[in-house]
């Protein structure tokens, strides 16, 4: 038998591979405004670099007439490639093929590459677009789902995870993507919940569309859940790309250096006289950190949620960092419940990966009222006093101006463990604002003084004298909480240099099976 009749299964067994959705389900896919499961992986990994595992793989299951719907793949594309010459492993699910549902052959083939990526130690990325769980399968495909729950908290901390939501993905599914590092929703086709609308109309008889239930904008702004909405497929792959620039291939690994050719010793004058005289005036955050990072390098996470607080990577001096910063702009920069969790889930996760933490500070305080004690800001705040005093990375932190109370504490204080802290010639640090303070302290005194000017001068010259004695950064600096004071146009080189020192640093915890954060 010639080679050619020998290997011509094989061609064929490919092209049945590839067709599995048929012609009319690819169309199905295109009209929904999707790409295929295939044209995801091909746009996602570098040109002719993925490798398909399990391709040939079919459900075991008899009943229910599905004994004639098998479809070689099992609805999932399985396999490993490169993104920007690093190697990845992938999972996407074939939303052409029994409507991408899981059943246990398809869940055995991600919890497969799910292990490859722990073992090889590469990112693990899973493209969701699927029905669920295959109901003719029972327990078999619940069975499947808890498989990769499973898997997903072993590889947590090891490998980055990135799960995209490209398609609906309910029930069980939800959770898969929750134990995640990062999701990203794509706008309109992606869906993401527990129980979907009708469940809800028939249990609770309330009506709403899945769109505003589980859509790109709901747990981008809403419950927080996801990092990231893009505009279509395409967008969101982007995304994932950038993404992984940030993030080293494991937790034994540094991110990649990128030369940016940004000059390390770049004094920034604006930066000088960004911070406004009145300390109840707002200012951009994000101005602060376009000027102190590497040109063009900072990749926000998470923006349109708990707008008081920014996350995101950067680069200085082509090296990656996370950066966490209050912003002034939103709520005056308080902590509240949201920006806490935001905050602390983005830090344990720099801490996780090897990524240096650099925190730009001006914090009045905890957001006061009821609804935030309630709704437990003791808790909530806790989760990132204790991320930071967790982690071992580098950390580095600027107080650009106010750091009150225990939120002065929290925000990547010398108390929680920072490296290296500068402050700015406007930063504040004190239980409570000057005003506020000598209200409390002077009140008996301002209230003794005759005329309201006479009573108004008093409190003026209270407040500078409460300031100078009390919240200057000189104060700090004698105390040793703040190692140096800088021009603020000297901050990029002091953190660079900074970090350069602490790079290699070893910091040494007693053994324990693991801390038990304040959930």
């Amino acid at each position: 038998m010639s080679g050619d009749k020998r290997n011509g299964w094989i061609d064929e067994l490919r092209r049945e591979i590839e067709s599995a959705g048929g012609e009319n389900g690819i169309e199905r896919q295109h009209e929904a405004g999707k790409l295929t499961a295939r044209e995801r992986i091909e746009y996602l990994v570098d040109e002719g670099s993925f490798r398909e595992l399990d391709a040939a793989a079919v459900h075991e299951c008899h009943d229910l007439g599905m004994q004639e719907k098998k479809y070689l793949t099992d609805a999932v594309v399985t396999g490993y490639g490169l993104v920007g010459g690093r190697r990845v492993c992938v999972a996407a699910q074939d939303f052409t093929v029994l409507g991408g549902s899981l059943g246990h052959r398809h869940a055995e083939k991600i919890c497969k590459v799910m292990d490859l990526a722990v073992k090889t130690g590469c990112p693990y990325i899973g493209l969701n677009d699927s029905g669920g769980a295959r109901i003719q399968e029972g327990v078999s495909a619940l069975g499947g789902y808890g498989d990769i729950f499973f898997r997903g908290v072993v590889t947590s901390g090891v490998v980055p995870m990135i799960t995209a939501i490209m398609g609906p993905c309910a029930c069980g599914a939800a959770y898969s993507a929750a134990i995640n590092d990062f999701v990203l929703i794509v706008k309109n086709t992606g869906k993401l919940f527990v129980t979907g609308p009708q469940v809800i109309k028939a249990v609770t008889g309330e009506e709403i569309d899945a769109e505003e239930l589980g859509g790109a904008a709901t747990h981008n702004s809403i419950s927080g859940v996801a990092q990231f909405a893009a505009e279509d497929d395409r967008h969101c792959l982007d995304l994932i790309r950038a993404l992984l620039g940030y993030m080293p291939s494991n937790n034994l690994e540094t991110a990649p250096f990128a030369d940016t050719g940004d000059d390390p010793e770049r004094a920034d004058s604006d930066l000088d006289a960004l911070v406004p005289d009145d300390p109840k005036k707002a200012y951009d955050m994000r101005e602060v950190i376009s000027r102190v990072t590497d040109r063009d390098s900072f990749f926000e996470v998470q923006r349109h949620f708990a707008g008081n607080i920014i996350i995101g990577f950067c680069r200085m001096g082509g090296h990656v960092m996370g950066v966490v910063a209050n912003q002034p702009a939103v709520s005056a920069g308080c902590l509240d419940i949201n920006s806490s969790v935001k905050a602390a889930r983005f830090v344990r996760t720099c801490d996780a990966f090897n990524i240096p933490i650099l925190t730009f500070a001006d914090v009045p305080g905890f957001l006061p009222g009821a609804a935030q004690e309630h709704g437990g800001i003791i808790r909530h705040g806790a989760k990132l006093l204790y991320a930071y005093c967790e982690a071992t990375v580098p950390k580095i932190t600027v107080i650009t101006r106010k750091g009150y109370g225990g939120a002065y504490i929290v925000m990547g204080s010398r108390h929680a463990g920072a490296d290296m802290v500068f402050g700015w010639p406007t930063a504040e640090i004190a239980v409570m604002g000057a005003e506020g303070a000598v209200n409390v302290i002077y009140r008996k005194e301002i209230s003794d003084c005759g005329s309201e000017q006479e009573k108004a001068e008093k409190r003026k010259e209270l407040i500078a004298e409460y300031t100078e004695k009390f919240a200057s950064p000189k104060i700090a600096a004698q105390k040793g909480y703040i190692d140096e004071l800088i021009k603020p146009s000297e901050t990029r080189a002091r953190v660079i240099s900074a970090f350069a020192m602490t790079r290699n640093k070893r910091e040494h915890r007693p053994g324990k099976r693991h801390g038990n954060i304040p959930l």
